[in-house]
């Protein structure tokens, strides 16, 4: 069960290792795009590349879907970036269904386990396989497995890496299930931190904040969703995406957030330092780099960043 990029390297995983999938469970086709076209996810795509069989059910309490899941007679279920199950679909097969998360639980439990690590300057994160119960990210732990988070890394680079620990990971944990040497443990008590869905606000940069915590919100938005800011130049509002920035802690006399360009560097003054723009999207234009920017585009002299 799964819908994006992330879950089709587990799937594939799990049939490299020549484990039978009996069927595959995505999210129904969406309109995308100018011209609303069904737009099919991952998952489904790769699934029928493969000839597995895949339901896309509306509604996960229906009787319907119910009936086409049991008729699939799966002894286990594996859940990788999908929605919460009700009980009657998780408690099904005879082994249970076990859920793949992003981060090493408890902490970082919701729905953007990765960006979350990375903005908030964690050095380690990794993937966790537990058997699903009726909360969110709180069942019993199966296996653990860790990662360094390099401090330039950015969300995109993690996601991939995590991507392929999390498909050995899973297939370790069936091949465990499968051999009855599966030993699970609660999960611990601890004031754990959060991994809330990403939202536009989420997304601004407050440019009064830190350098670290800047950089470390920019890299953790890069590529998707991409911090933003309002840049105002010359009596124009111009939404701006951020992507790839350096630090460069120094002191200096400029006001938060004034723009700061020679002919083939753009940064920003913060706080403590200034972050060092390499990579951006102007409102209506493509991504670009700082330096192809500013061939062509003038920066009026108090230009500054709100």
């Amino acid at each position: 069960m799964g819908t994006p990029e992330f879950a089709v390297t587990i799937l594939k995983g799990l049939l490299d290792e020549k484990f039978t999938i009996v069927g595959v469970i995505t999210a129904p086709d969406r309109p995308a795009g100018r011209g609303r076209k069904l737009n099919q996810s991952a998952v489904k795509k790769f699934a029928l590349e493969n000839n597995l069989h895949v339901l896309q059910p509306k509604n996960l309490k229906s009787e319907e879907f119910h009936q086409e899941l049991k008729k699939l007679k799966a002894n286990l279920q594996i859940v990788v970036a999908f929605r919460m199950l009700p009980t009657v679909v998780w408690k099904m097969p005879k082994y249970g269904t076990f859920n793949l998360h992003a981060s090493l639980l408890p902490e970082y439990r919701g729905a953007a386990p990765i960006n979350w690590a990375i903005i908030n300057g964690e050095t380690k994160t990794g993937v966790t396989t537990f058997f699903i119960d009726d909360k969110i990210d709180t069942g019993e732990i199966i296996l653990q497995s860790e990662v360094a988070i390099n401090p330039t890394e950015n969300v995109g680079e993690l996601h991939d890496k995590l991507m392929v620990l999390g498909s050995e990971l899973v297939n370790k944990t069936v091949k465990q299930i499968e051999q009855r040497k599966v030993k699970t443990y609660e999960q611990p008590e601890k004031e754990e931190k959060a991994a809330p869905k990403i939202h536009t606000e989420t997304c601004k940069i407050d440019w009064s904040d830190s350098l670290n915590n800047i950089y470390n919100m920019i890299r953790g938005l890069n590529p998707y969703p991409a911090a933003w800011s309002t840049l105002e130049n010359n009596g124009e509002e111009i939404l701006v995406k951020i992507y790839d920035v350096e630090k460069e802690k120094t002191t200096h006399n400029h006001k938060i957030g004034t723009i700061i360009t020679t002919k083939n560097e753009l940064k920003v003054s913060t706080a403590n330092g200034y972050l060092v723009i390499k990579s951006l999207k102007l409102a209506g234009k493509r991504k670009m780099d700082a330096k192809s920017l500013l061939n062509g585009f003038i920066f009026h002299q108090e230009a500054r960043m709100l």
